[in-house]
């Protein structure tokens, strides 16, 4: 859908609350969402959301949790989403006490609020359990980010049922399964798909370098010491989680220790998302080799809008975890290699209960293994330097890229709704449906 149709589609939308006696006017009152994030890939979801309604509205108030991006749309986080970022079944039940003190809180808040929606990205441990107290009450729900009933547990489908009005899902292949139940679900494709700026594809790979290190003093550091003397710039990515940096780095670590033996004027570069993740990186990496140390920047860069994919798009390939930044990686057409750990008992559990064979989203989307995954024991530094250097290879690299292309484009194909509009029709709906059984 272009920029000029969805603003037309929502012109519309606006113009049918004003006209059908029948649908209540969105425009009546003040309307107050609530919206909660619990992580940083979150945090721009949410942002995204919350900018194309507050481009239909100007009095919306805003209540919940978020990071900076949600906050920057008009959010006053109650508390900092790192408090609900936990990663795996055992590091959750660690953390359970402060989790439910949390939802007490944010449940406190909402009544205060008087809110008329909840939207919940992602984390549905905990926003399904959010909107399955405040549904009941005639808050319109929305879980934005399907869980991935997809791949285990489909009986959670009641669960949902229960909780939400509306399921946002960010890719395709998540529909059939609420199809199956009869709930209403919509495939919005994610953000990426729209923000992501197409010069950093278009424009050629020495000019996006030229471009990055042109604006950021660490990186002119870098490489004015290196000159024309680097052979392939690799970024690499190990999360947005405390406990997948510590968890993941040291391994690519190992990785890179093997791959600079072999190719001395290979060079690293690791963007953070903030400062403080900055400093976490560098401290496990100053415990590391001269050697390594020096083929590795570092870099937060809070001036250049999107820093992270500037990084990607740079680079010949990127390195990383399994999440968002693999998706963005493919709509960046940049070959990777996805490495991934999680502690030992969670892995085991993960295992017997998810029905797919991926984990990486482009392999997922292909159905078959287009982009390489290092998991648990496989994630070791002679595998992660075997692996990259097959990838370097011309035929490899070439193989892999035609590969994502394909994938990207398939995935435009099926992603053409937005979310704002979808979230409005579907409570008009509701709303409609409310009063005619009224009479």
């Amino acid at each position: 859908m272009t920029d000029s149709a969805t603003s037309h589609h929502q012109t519309d939308l606006i113009h049918q609350t004003e006209t059908d006696s029948q649908v209540p006017n969105i425009n009546a009152a003040p309307l107050v969402i609530a919206i909660v994030a619990g992580e940083v890939s979150g945090d721009s979801l949410g942002a995204d959301f919350m900018q194309q309604m507050n481009n239909l509205r100007d009095d919306i108030v805003w209540v919940g949790v978020g990071g900076t991006k949600m906050q920057a749309q008009g959010l006053q986080s109650i508390f900092p989403l790192e408090r609900l970022a936990v990663m795996g079944l055992v590091e959750v039940m660690a953390q359970l006490p402060d989790l439910l003190k949390a939802r007490r809180e944010l449940l406190s808040a909402f009544k205060t609020a008087n809110i008329d929606w909840f939207i919940g990205i992602d984390a549905p441990d905990f926003n399904l359990r959010v909107s399955k107290k405040l549904k009941p009450k005639g808050v319109f729900c929305v879980q934005y980010v399907s869980p991935s009933i997809w791949a285990w547990r489909e009986s959670r489908i009641h669960n949902i049922k229960a909780a939400t009005d509306l399921v946002l899902c960010l890719f395709p292949f998540e529909l059939p399964v609420y199809e199956r139940h009869n709930h209403p679900a919509i495939c919005v494709g994610h953000p990426l798909l729209r923000t992501i700026d197409q010069a950093l594809i278009e424009t050629s790979i020495n000019q996006r370098r030229s471009e990055l290190v042109w604006h950021n003093d660490g990186l002119q550091q870098f490489f004015i010491e290196r000159f024309d003397d680097v052979s392939q710039l690799i970024c690499v990515m190990p999360g947005s989680r405390r406990g997948e940096i510590t968890a993941i780095l040291p391994l690519m670590l190992d990785g890179i220790q093997k791959l600079i033996l072999l190719d001395p004027k290979l060079c690293f570069i690791i963007p953070t998302v903030d400062q403080n993740h900055q400093y976490i990186v560098q401290d496990v990496i100053d415990q590391r080799s001269e050697q390594l140390r020096a083929a590795i920047v570092v870099v937060y860069d809070d001036s250049q809008p999107a820093f992270s994919q500037q990084a990607m798009a740079a680079s010949d390939i990127v390195m990383l975890a399994s999440g968002t930044a693999t998706l963005e990686a493919m709509l960046l057409e940049r070959p990777m290699v996805v490495v991934y750990q999680l502690n030992q008992l969670t892995y085991q559990i993960a295992k017997r209960l998810v029905k797919v064979p991926y984990v990486a989203l482009p392999n997922i989307l292909a159905d078959t293994a287009i982009v390489p995954e290092l998991i648990q024991e496989q994630a070791s530094g002679d595998n992660i330097c075997r692996t990259v250097m097959r990838l370097l290879q011309p035929r490899a690299y070439a193989e892999q890229l035609k590969a994502l292309v394909a994938t990207k484009q398939l995935l435009q194909q099926q992603s053409n709704h937005y979310p704002a509009d979808s979230v409005i029709e579907q409570w008009f709906v509701q709303e409609k449906t409310s009063i005619s059984s009224k009479g």
